[in-house]
């Protein structure tokens, strides 16, 4: 088995190579929603290369996108380059999941990834918290079930809000300041959205806990979950894996499908 996972989300897209044992590959890209199948075949098929991988050693292809308008794209590179009919989470796959919310077909493709991925290795209640594009708090039950959560704004977006908005504020890089008082004005945009966020992830982890009324594990994942490690003591572990360990077991489940 050797399996090309695609993870897409708004601001980049993952692609990562399974061979059966474990991960023997990951490459990221930022996201285009306009870049063609030919486009995506040149840039991995170099990257494959240099793994001394070929398109034709690729034996299954699963797809998770949050950009409606790339799927036919990646489609596409699946058919026509990997000769392989892909499986799209949200289209033709069985998740194995039950979402408790108001409106199933609402819950966000890589919010049920996540979750997947997440009991695989963590048990009891849990908080999974993506920081992305938009941050999103996600709670799985014990059982499994994906029971709602909360969306806020990514870091990067706020960022980037601050320089667009306030003319006089500039666009900076985010890093951890050393103190929470800045001396200039990009030490206190840097301390106002790293401190500010890292707030906002223990209260609202706070709040959860105490709504949801028992014990609960919180893992941190996503593209710039990494910037808190060691800021703040409300997340319990950091798990840069979740969402293509998710995607594995999703397309090990549903492998038949493409046969």
């Amino acid at each position: 088995m050797m399996l090309l996972a695609i993870e897409q989300g708004n601001t980049n897209t993952l692609f990562a190579v399974h061979d059966g044992v474990e991960w023997i590959a990951q490459w990221r890209a930022a996201t285009e929603a306009s870049r063609t199948a030919d486009e995506y075949a040149v840039w991995l098929q170099q990257l494959l290369a240099m793994k001394d991988l070929k398109f034709g050693q690729l034996t299954g292809c699963i797809i998770s996108s949050v950009v409606p308008q790339s799927i036919f794209n990646l489609r596409n590179l699946a058919r026509r380059y990997l000769n392989l009919e892909p499986l799209v989470i949200g289209e033709n796959v069985e998740l194995g999941i039950e979402v408790r919310i108001a409106k199933p077909s609402e819950a966000g493709a890589d919010r049920l990834v996540n979750a997947i991925g997440a009991k695989l290795l963590y048990s009891g209640d849990l908080i999974v918290i993506d920081s992305g594009t938009a941050t999103t708090f996600d709670i799985v039950a014990a059982d499994g079930a994906f029971e709602g959560g909360l969306i806020a704004p990514g870091i990067n977006l706020s960022l980037q809000a601050l320089h667009e908005a306030a003319a006089k504020l500039p666009r900076i890089a985010i890093q951890r300041p050393d103190k929470v008082i800045g001396k200039g004005t990009v030490e206190a945009m840097q301390s106002g959205v790293f401190w500010g966020y890292v707030s906002l992830i223990e209260g609202l982890v706070s709040r959860i806990k105490t709504e949801w009324g028992a014990p609960m594990t919180v893992i941190g994942t996503g593209g710039v979950a990494s910037l808190f490690e060691g800021a703040t003591d409300s997340i319990d572990h950091f798990d840069s894996d979740l969402t293509i360990r998710g995607l594995l077991a999703i397309w090990r489940r549903n492998a038949h499908l493409t046969d």
